[in-house]
């Protein structure tokens, strides 16, 4: 059953249950001591508007710092404080005397304390980590506080860094939260996107950041209506979309050079996952490339994932679909764009889209699918892993790759493939051939991970033929999933 939380959650915050419920267990908490919590992600992922949400569902504080010097925060934080507490107005004296002051808060009932964009007093207030740190000992300010001191911030590594290796603030958090972007079926509400088809494009677009939607101004709301917004909105150099897919990686502070990370990102949704195939299209050695891959990595602007079934071969995929969709359709087209030619471009890329943005994002659809949304009778039991993988064939003389390998993984005992399946985003119905294929990569799965039937599943945005059908239902073990079922079925 759902778990009710302690602070109601407000109707104006969609989604969320997760996060809600975490920060307001984190907040009603009785502990009589002060608590820290952590909350980070990534721009434009309602941070902001879920903990204003959470300070006034509990009469509680917030400020917001500024990218500007300590001092300007320090008195702009005192004015926000006096005001709180109806106290006349009066500076804080230094960054301690205000820590000091927002765990006076709580002295005599568990109150909610933020401060937001902390990344930003972390690069202008020397060695506030350790003033919060000194702050928070039980035989200072913290053992008679009960303030439930939040900390939020978007620069993601600055942020991680807050509790890792020797920071002050290590070992003292007792909550931290990544905020996430809306997964693809609550994008799809959020967008007012009913259709199926419809909710996919917007989604293979422009991904599930909840502020995308206000940027846009408008929303497609039919099939019909779903190009012109495309070369209205998205390639319209009018629209502050339009220059997104570069600004999400310009903002990032861990990025020194971007010129080196537009590179990987534009080979990456070119095609090349392996960091071989990365370094060869960037002729560059593979060696060069450890530390912007694990740095898009860190600010989740790419995923890495290993082989289902053989280890340490990790491919790299686009985790902000923005990011692809600006590489594989902006870049380059400066000239048409200045004439206004959205609409040109978007028509002469056609190919591109289907083939390296709606297939590729089918494919994540998919695993995330059967990871999160899959009944357990249609998997053949709970998968905690679900990646792709390459299987060996010596009749073919190739690998077959797979889209969706699910797979039960427990400590000490051999992995189990509970389904494989095959994705095609094309507009052809699928048919009997994928299902051959599929059944004969089936064959060639090691034995030591198959100790039971794995099923088959056969994912398609175009539908099925009748003749796949019959063999669908004359068969259990086989499973059709279409856009339809994606989006509203298990």
């Amino acid at each position: 059953m759902p778990v009710t939380p302690a602070v109601a959650k407000p109707e104006e915050l969609f989604d969320r249950v997760h996060e809600w419920n975490a920060l307001s267990g984190f907040v009603s908490q009785q502990r009589q001591a002060a608590t820290l919590g952590l909350v980070y992600g990534r721009r434009r992922q309602g941070k902001t508007f879920l903990l204003s949400q959470l300070a006034r569902a509990t009469g509680g504080f917030m400020f917001t710092a500024a990218q500007q010097a300590a001092d300007q925060n320090l008195a702009a934080l005192s004015i926000a404080y006096h005001q709180f507490t109806g106290q006349s107005p009066a500076q804080f004296a230094g960054w301690p005397d205000a820590i000091d002051g927002l765990l006076r808060l709580g002295e005599r009932a568990p109150v909610t304390v933020v401060l937001d964009e902390f990344s930003y007093l972390l690069d202008s207030v020397d060695g506030i980590a350790s003033h919060l740190q000194i702050a928070l000992e039980p035989h200072h300010r913290g053992g008679s506080s009960q303030a439930r001191l939040i900390l939020c911030g978007s620069a993601m590594t600055t942020m991680r860094n807050v509790l890792g290796g020797t920071a002050p603030l290590r070992g003292r958090a007792s909550l931290e939260l990544l905020v996430h972007p809306l997964g693809y079926r609550d994008a799809a509400v959020f967008w007012g996107a009913r259709d199926p088809e419809l909710a996919f494009r917007i989604n293979a677009l422009v991904g599930g950041t909840p502020a995308y939607p206000a940027m846009s101004e408008t929303a497609p709301h039919t099939l019909a209506e779903f190009d012109d917004w495309v070369a209205d909105r998205l390639l319209n150099p009018a629209s502050v979309m339009f220059h997104e897919g570069d600004v999400l990686l310009r903002q990032q502070t861990e990025i020194a050079d971007p010129a080196l990370y537009f590179s990987v990102l534009a080979a990456i949704s070119r095609g090349a996952h392996r960091r071989s195939e990365i370094a060869n299209a960037l002729g560059r050695p593979d060696t060069a490339l450890g530390h912007p891959l694990a740095v898009l990595e860190s600010v989740r602007l790419i995923d890495r994932a290993d082989d289902a079934l053989r280890r340490q071969r990790p491919s790299y995929r686009i985790a902000e679909p923005l990011i692809r969709f600006h590489q594989l359709v902006i870049v380059g087209n400066d000239a048409a764009f200045a004439l206004r030619q959205g609409e040109r471009v978007w028509q002469s890329k056609a190919d591109t889209v289907s083939s390296k943005i709606y297939g590729p994002h089918l494919e994540q659809l998919a695993r995330e699918w059967t990871q999160a949304h899959a009944a357990e009778q249609t998997v053949g039991g709970w998968p905690n892993q679900v990646r792709s993988a390459v299987v060996a064939c010596r009749e073919h003389g190739q690998g077959h790759e797979v889209d969706v390998v699910a797979m039960r993984e427990e400590p000490f005992e051999p992995r189990r493939v509970l389904a494989i399946g095959e994705v095609k985003a094309t507009a052809k119905p699928v048919g009997e051939t994928e299902l051959h294929r599929l059944r004969h990569v089936r064959d060639l799965l090691p034995g030591n991970v198959t100790p039971e039937p794995v099923r088959l599943l056969l994912f398609s945005r175009a539908g099925f033929t009748p003749a796949l059908r019959r063999l669908a239902a004359e068969d259990p073990g086989v499973e059709l999933v279409g856009l339809d079922r994606l989006y509203h079925g298990e």
